[in-house]
Formats: structure tokens, sequence, C-alpha cells
């Protein structure tokens, strides 16, 4: 097979992986439209591929149906939002590890209290993002292979010698804290309102990593 041959073969394929990634995306983005609008039960997987302007039969190529397009819609949405707190910390000089732990989650906390459609999406679900399971397919992704919070928690964990029994584990229990408990607070201001609610789930938090 002569050069030329062989680019013609690998421009098409580029095309075709190109195309398939665009379609998804867009399915992607029509169905967390509808879902934040209309609420997944009011909407159909009719519904999605209308809006995205593919086939129906196209949508199960990439999702078994759309609680699955749900999932992978706030695993990537989660999982941005800790990478867009992870880049402000960059910019901030915070050397205190609890200080940046601390200020990743109060970050993802008020870009979900300005936008209670995602949080009601998420529900209380924001683990989807860091999961045990979704770690190493969030490294895998081409679009989230920036550091993550686990990366910063896990070193931040060894290089101050914080003595914890199952450091992923404690990680895990303090999102799962977080999210279960923010998604009350900001929609229902319970148990209180967020802004009165935060100083004392940072305590607990602080707490959990200073049992050494």
């Amino acid at each position: 097979m002569n050069n030329k041959i062989r680019n013609k073969i690998n421009e098409t394929k580029k095309k075709i992986e190109v195309n398939k990634a665009e379609k998804e995306n867009r399915l992607i983005n029509e169905g967390f439209n509808l879902f934040i609008t209309k609420g997944i039960n009011n909407t159909s997987v009719q519904d999605i591929v209308d809006k995205a302007n593919v086939a129906k039969g196209t949508f199960y190529l990439y999702f078994k149906d759309k609680y699955e397009l749900r999932d992978r819609i706030i695993k990537y949405k989660s999982q941005k939002l800790f990478n867009e707190a992870l880049k402000n910390l960059e910019k901030n000089y915070i050397e205190d590890f609890f200080d940046q732990f601390i200020y990743v989650i109060n970050y993802v906390i008020d870009e979900l209290a300005k936008n209670p459609l995602l949080l009601k999406l998420i529900e209380k679900n924001l683990n989807y993002g860091i999961s045990n399971k979704l770690i190493m397919d969030i490294h895998a992704n081409y679009e989230l292979e920036e550091k993550s919070i686990y990366d910063l928690f896990i070193n931040g964990v060894s290089k101050n010698n914080i003595k914890l029994d199952n450091p992923e584990v404690t990680f895990f229990m303090i999102v799962e804290l977080v999210s279960s408990t923010i998604f009350s607070s900001i929609l229902f201001k319970e148990p209180l309102p967020i802004d009165e609610y935060k100083p004392i789930l940072y305590k607990q938090i602080r707490n959990m990593l200073k049992q050494s």
C-alpha cells in the first residue's frame, strides 16, 4: 500500500471518528438542555434526537437509554466543576493543604448555588465524577487529563503525613457528605441556608482529615 492510499484511508477514518464525536456531543448537549428545562421524566429519547438532529438508532449506538445519558452528563458536569475549581485554585497562592481542599469544595458549592437547575440534575450524585470506579475513566478521557481533586487530596494527605486508615474511602465520604447535604441546603435551606451551613460543613471536613 503506497503512502497516498494509506493517508487517504487515515483521513477517512479520522473524519468518521470526528463525525461520531460530534454526534455524541450533540446528544449530550441537547440531552442536558432538555433535562434541566423539562426534567428527565418529561424528556423522551425522541425529543433528544430531534434536538440533536440525529437518527434515533444513532442514540442507541452511544447510550442504552436516557438514564445512561443522564449519568454520563452528571459525571462530566461534576468533574468539570472540580476541574474549574482546581484551575482557579492555581491562580491563588494557598499553601496550606486543608485550605486548598476547602477552597475547591467551596468553589463547587458556589457554582451549584448559582445554577440550581444543574444542581437539580446532579441531585445528590456529585460523587459520580470522582468515585473509585470512575477515576480511571476520568484519567482516560482526553478532555479530562488535568490533575483532579482526587490527585490533590491523595497527594496532600501523603505530603502532610496525614494518617488515614483509608485515604480513598475518606475522600469518597467527604464528597458524599458535601453532595448529599448541599442539595438540601441550597434548594430548601435545610438544615440551614448554604451560607450558614458552609462553616459547619468545612469544620466537619477538617475534623475528618485531622483524625490522625
